[in-house]
């Protein structure tokens, strides 16, 4: 017993030396590894243990490194000295700036479990030799820059639960040994370039909880196999080409959410074992050719918010059970072929706030308590059959956004009611009907409104001076009615085409070719038939209005008088009594916390000689603290100022992004809120904006053409804003005056935060307010008055015109009613060259800058299509871009 325990004494003196040199080695390894990327924030301590560096932890007695999370740090450099640290179980480097190949050696980790490379810039090949990680559960190598297929190799991974790649440029056919994978719970390969059948056995062994293949190529049927062990939570197929029916063994999965299966081209019935699915919240199977009737059975979905089976062959009526969905928010059936009434029961749904129904065969009426869905947004019947009138109620659906009733076969007279609905913005569509009587001066009361359409009806009268109310009124349509006199002078209508006008014989004036004057009865003849009720009307009205405006102009006197004596007086709040009570304030990054004074920040932006900047949201001020450090200060202009009632969930948001790690994206390093006012604190860039650079600096006697930093400069916002959809933020004003640039001229894209500030609970932002900057502004804007991922590649698009043109994106000489973006796409039909484009100053410098000016061109171009379907992803657009650098 004596020798027994000798030896074991023994042993372990032995083996503790080899442990001291591996801890020695593990931080020799570590201090390398922070040489290579440039350094970890807290590495290199000599007065604590490496075991508590920041990101790191080590196993048992603080032996040897096990984790490694070096996450969202703007690393770049050489990682393949981590392979070193052999006991590494937990390695997370996503949401860096890695780029070059996947290092083959991560797969000698032999004990590594978890393996995160995500949203970085790896390219190449996915290594085969991750084969040899025989213990790793998950793995995910998604947003990055990767070819190839998926190496048969890592069949090897027996132990895989996570498998996540998508978002890169992958292509071959998903591999058969993925559907061996017994502990596999989570498959990700969207967005790349799959093609071939999901292989058949996938989900047969495993209990398959979520499924993402959209955005493929991929073709065949959707597998029954990833239904059959009734684990599947979330299944996401849409942007294929898949075929066949959807499996009945879909009702299996009772915990199934989330079912898209849209832009396929399947066919055949939903299963009615749909029904059994009740945690189903959302369900999607739009642009396929599906068939039959809809099932009742989405009825026993009790959680279904979203139900969107819009272009498929469907015919019948809606079940009636559909109005027993409570939790139902969208209801989208258009392009089908159902018909019937409306049914009654669908108003019992009082979450419903999109009802669309458009492009049927409905023959009904529109039912009287249509407004009893209270949280109503989107009604859009067009394209169908119905008749009757217009209920009057209809203007207790006091949160609508959009009315559409176009081409159908609607009588009797426009309810005045219609002008109660205040909130209206996007449109109101009634044309093709046989509407009658005269056009309600009520809906002048619409100052929100960006479209209105009544053309060919039966409408009878003149057109409202009370329409000068729509103040946001951007498309117009009355032609091919009755309408009579003279089109009010009111510029939406005056910038709309003669077309919105003509078919109307007793219209005259702009924009018609034909003034009043001229037209059948005189203009004389026409105040003859003014009662002189109306013109003591007028006469009364014009003197209270001239002495509403006297008071007012006075009123404005004065106060501008007294903003001047008040400015003369050059008070300085350094020496008054108080500063604003500040409510909270924070810094995010801790070595900036000493250095930062809030008194300070809230004193500079009280002076506006302070003032650097001025955006369609904030306004920024320059401020020099005490401790000599310089920061741009935001302030939030008084549209955003709601946020402040929201305090709790603003600081989060502005926690989140500061942690949004991207070379080209302005991070916020912190915020001030006092009163109502919010500041939030940014790095100060010394060379001011593109704009400046593009439309100042240009101009000056010493100017250098530079298209090498100019394309840099494009490279880099395309690369932040690619990463901000990335990551689901979708950017409210891109223009050339919110990219700023450092020392070195490198773009770091600005308002990032504006976009979730306004409303973070949406990766889509729906404001009422003007979302961006003029000239920047897409098109299909002033009909959806919403922010999108394609309306950002538009408005990218028109700033990278501006760099190779260094045009303004409106300007007067393009000619009225032509932006940057018509005059550029209306150079062919000109007759004009690329140098009569391209700024010549630097298209004449070679004939290498010409020919990247050109292929830059062509993206822009692009970029800039009307259809936002037609726009390039903001990583394609970074591809072909880097594609011109490279030539």
């Amino acid at each position: 017993m004596a020798y027994l325990y000798f030896s074991l004494l023994l042993l372990w003196f032995l083996a503790k030396p080899n442990l001291g040199d591996a801890q020695l080695d593990d931080k020799a390894t570590l201090l390398a590894i922070n040489a290579e990327v440039g350094g970890v924030a807290g590495w290199g301590d000599n007065r604590t243990d490496y075991c508590y560096w920041e990101g790191i932890r080590c196993g048992v007695n603080h032996s040897l490194v096990e984790r490694l999370d070096l996450s969202r740090r703007m690393l770049r450099g050489n990682v393949a000295l981590i392979s070193s640290l052999k006991a590494l179980k937990h390695l997370d480097l996503s949401y860096n700036n890695l780029n070059g190949p996947i290092p083959s050696a991560f797969g000698n980790l032999s004990d590594l479990e978890y393996l995160d490379l995500s949203l970085n810039k790896f390219e190449g090949s996915i290594p085969v030799e991750l084969s040899g990680l025989r213990n790793l559960r998950s793995l995910n190598l998604s947003n990055n820059l990767l070819v190839g297929v998926i190496p048969q190799e890592l069949e090897g991974l027996a132990k895989l639960q996570d498998f996540q790649i998508s978002s890169n440029r992958l292509n071959g056919s998903i591999p058969h040994w993925v559907g061996h994978l017994t502990d596999l719970r989570v498959f990700t390969a969207y967005e790349n370039q799959l093609v071939g059948k999901i292989p058949d056995n996938l989900g047969s062994v495993s209990q398959l909880e979520l499924l993402n293949l959209h955005s493929n190529q991929l073709d065949g049927p959707i597998p029954k196999n990833i239904f059959v062990m009734g684990k599947l939570q979330v299944l996401v197929l849409t942007q294929n080409g898949l075929t066949g029916e959807l499996p009945q063994e879909i009702g299996d999965c009772r915990g199934l959410s989330s079912v898209r299966i849209g832009n396929n081209k399947l066919v055949g019935a939903i299963p009615r074992t749909i029904g059994n699915d009740g945690s189903l919240t959302y369900f999607e199977a739009d642009n396929n050719n599906l068939s039959g009737e809809i099932v009742p059975e989405f009825a026993s979905c009790t959680n279904l918010t979203l139900l969107n089976l819009a272009d498929n062959r469907f015919t019948g009526i809606i079940p009636p059970e559909i109005g027993q969905l409570m939790n139902l928010q969208e209801l989208i059936l258009s392009g089908n072929s159902l018909f019937g009434d409306i049914p009654r029961s669908v108003l019992g749904c009082k979450n419903l706030n999109k009802l669309d129904l458009s492009n049927n065969w409905f023959n009904g009426t529109i039912p009287n308590k249509i407004c009893n869905m209270s949280r109503l947004q989107y009604l859009l019947l067009d394209q169908n059959s119905i008749k009757g009138e217009i209920p009057h109620e209809i203007g207790n659906c006091v949160k609508l956004l959009e009315l559409q009733l176009g081409s159908n076969f609607l009588t009797g007279i426009i309810p005045p009611d219609i002008g109660r609905i205040r909130n209206m913005q996007i449109a109101i569509n009634l044309s093709f009907n046989h509407l009658h009587g005269q056009l309600p001066s009520e809906l002048g009361k619409l100052d929100k409104l960006v479209s209105l359409d009544v053309s060919s009806n039966q409408l009878t009268g003149y057109i409202p001076l009370a329409f000068k109310g729509m103040l946001s009124l951007i498309e117009v349509n009355f032609s091919n009615n009755f309408l009579v006199g003279p089109i009010p002078t009111f510029a939406p209508f005056q910038r709309n085409p003669s077309s919105s006008f003509q078919g109307n014989k007793g219209l005259c004036g702009e924009p018609l070719s034909f003034s009043c004057e001229n037209s059948n009865g005189s203009k004389a003849d026409y105040h003859h038939k003014v009662s002189y009720t109306t013109i003591l009307a007028v006469i009364g009205s014009g003197l209270a209005v001239f002495v509403s405006i006297s008071v007012v102009v006075l009123l404005f006197m004065m106060r501008e008088r007294q903003e001047k004596a008040a400015k003369s007086e050059e008070i300085d709040y350094e020496e008054t009594s108080s500063l604003p009570t500040i409510i909270a304030g924070n810094v995010f990054v801790e070595n900036l916390r000493q250095a930062v004074d809030f008194d300070a920040v809230v004193k500079a932006t009280l002076k506006d000689s302070n003032k650097i900047n001025n955006g369609t949201f904030s306004a920024i001020y320059k401020a020099v603290m005490p401790s000599g450090l310089i920061l741009a200060v935001k302030r939030l202009k008084s549209m955003d100022r709601t946020i402040i009632h929201h305090q709790n969930k603003m600081i989060r948001e502005l926690e989140r992004l500061s942690k949004l790690c991207h070379d080209n994206l302005v991070q916020p390093l912190g915020f001030v809120i006092y009163e109502d006012v919010a500041l939030l604190l940014h790095q100060y860039l010394p060379n001011g904006t593109l704009a400046q650079l593009l439309h100042e600096s240009s101009k000056q006697s010493d100017y250098q053409p530079d298209w090498p930093r100019r394309l840099s400069i494009a490279i880099g916002v395309a690369e932040g804003l690619a990463f901000l959809h990335h990551v689901a933020v979708i950017h409210l004003d891109i223009s050339s005056c919110n990219v700023l640039l450092d020392a070195d001229f490198k773009p770091l894209v600005g308002e990032i935060e504006i976009s979730k500030l306004l409303d973070p609970s949406k990766g889509t932002a729906s404001i009422s307010a003007v979302a961006g900057s003029f000239g920047y502004i897409p098109p299909e804007y002033a009909y959806t008055m919403q922010v999108t991922a394609p309306g950002n590649v538009y408005s990218y698009g028109v700033v990278l015109l501006e760099i190779l043109t260094t045009r303004l994106p409106v300007d007067e000489d393009f000619g009225e009613g032509v932006d940057l973006v018509k005059w550029v796409h209306g150079a062919r039909a000109r007759g004009e060259t690329p140098e009569q484009i391209l700024d010549a100053r630097l298209s004449t410098v070679s004939f290498g800058w010409r020919k990247g000016m050109v292929a830059a061109l062509k993206v822009a171009l692009l970029c800039t299509d009307t259809t936002p379907a037609n726009r390039p992803k903001m990583k394609v657009v970074v591809e072909m871009l880097q594609e011109i650098r490279q030539k």
